[in-house]
């Protein structure tokens, strides 16, 4: 069973900086395509950011230059570095990843993957 667990979540005024991170169980991170979504309560779910199995990157519109996706393949860990949030970047943050016989390069859509993480919660304050 494939088993990802975000952590790095809480509360932060405007204009500050949060670093989520995504521990991978019976996946290897580097293999496919990974990728972080959030969702507002009553919204469809976003997707935030992309990373492909040779680490090329994708992102939302409303995150580029302020959020960085990476892994670290010998911690088997995704991460999403968000600097500069503001309100509208609140949130509950998943982590997702590929089925490993699909990645889809480049796709921020939650169609395209196969296995999610619980969800951290992200508040921005102004």
């Amino acid at each position: 069973q494939v088993q990802l667990v975000e952590s790095g979540g809480g509360s932060v005024q405007a204009g500050g900086s949060l670093r989520l991170s995504c521990a991978a169980s019976r996946y290897t991170v580097s293999s496919t395509c990974m990728g972080w979504f959030r969702q507002i309560p009553g919204k469809e779910r976003e997707g935030v950011a992309g990373i492909d199995k040779n680490a090329a990157t994708s992102y939302a519109d409303s995150v580029k230059g302020r959020f960085t996706i990476s892994r670290d393949n010998a911690k088997n860990t995704l991460y999403l570095q968000m600097n500069s949030l503001n309100s509208e970047d609140t949130g509950m943050y998943y982590c997702a990843a590929a089925w490993p016989w699909r990645c889809v390069v480049g796709s921020l859509k939650s169609a395209d993957f196969g296995y999610w993480g619980q969800g951290t919660q992200v508040t921005v304050s102004s």
